[in-house]
């Protein structure tokens, strides 16, 4: 299916790229993975939601703990469907620009989720962590960035996946904000892998092994780790 056109790559995500290929170049075989322990309160994130978004974003909040309590015993199939779909119905596509002011901001699912918009970047951080808090392990998931082509042009631009992988070498199970369905990587020929991450490991393009440790060289993901930590989902 191809991809609906979208806003020029933004200054800020083109120079993140651009660094990040430094970066994994110069890591060799990387370092030693660090992990984040995960500390789920949901009291906490009511709090937090309350405080930032009120009444409206608390709702939403509440129908996303719904569907953490439906799935929690669900197939993995219908783990996987029930989150993209829960993120695609109910986040709205907006640039950062609009939405933060910022050209490339990386949102916690709660700010997600409490706006009701976000990119991308939002999207699949929002999948993940949902899917994580379900049981999945987190070393099955990974937030792909690819270069998305557009249509049958030559059109390229930056973008942001959700992977489910088997195994690590698998062929990850795409979920994305743009094609509703899941879909085998295989299949998604309009999108060339750049580097994937999780919280244990950052992959350079289709690669298996572990380059480097991701909130040592993300700072933007590093950032959305503390924010979680402060809004109590780890």
């Amino acid at each position: 299916m191809p991809l609906s056109p979208r806003r020029p790559v933004s200054t800020g995500r083109r120079r993140f790229l651009a660094g990040l290929g430094v970066l994994l170049l110069a890591t060799g075989l990387g370092l030693r993975p660090r992990l984040v322990a995960a500390s789920f309160d949901p009291s906490r994130l009511r709090q937090s939601m309350q405080r930032l978004y009120g009444q409206q974003g608390l709702a939403v909040l509440e129908a996303w703990f719904d569907l953490l309590e439906r799935l929690r015993s669900a197939p993995l199939q219908g783990q996987l469907r029930a989150v993209n779909d829960f993120f695609n119905h109910r986040v709205r596509w907006v640039d950062d620009i609009d939405n933060w002011g910022h050209e490339d901001f990386w949102a916690t699912p709660l700010e997600t989720m409490g706006r009701g918009q976000g990119d991308c970047e939002d999207y699949s951080i929002a999948k993940y962590i949902t899917l994580k808090q379900l049981g999945v392990p987190g070393s099955q998931l990974r937030m792909i960035y690819v270069r998305a082509r557009i249509g049958r042009s030559q059109i390229t631009q930056a973008h942001m996946v959700l992977g489910y992988y088997e195994t690590p070498a698998a062929e990850p199970l795409i979920l994305d904000n743009l094609v509703p369905s899941i879909t085998p990587g295989r299949q998604r020929t309009d999108l060339d892998p750049l580097f994937s991450f999780n919280s244990q490991g950052l992959w350079a393009g289709g690669g298996t092994e572990s380059r480097a440790d991701p909130l040592a060289r993300l700072s933007r993901w590093r950032n959305v780790i503390d924010r979680m930590r402060e809004q109590g989902f780890i």
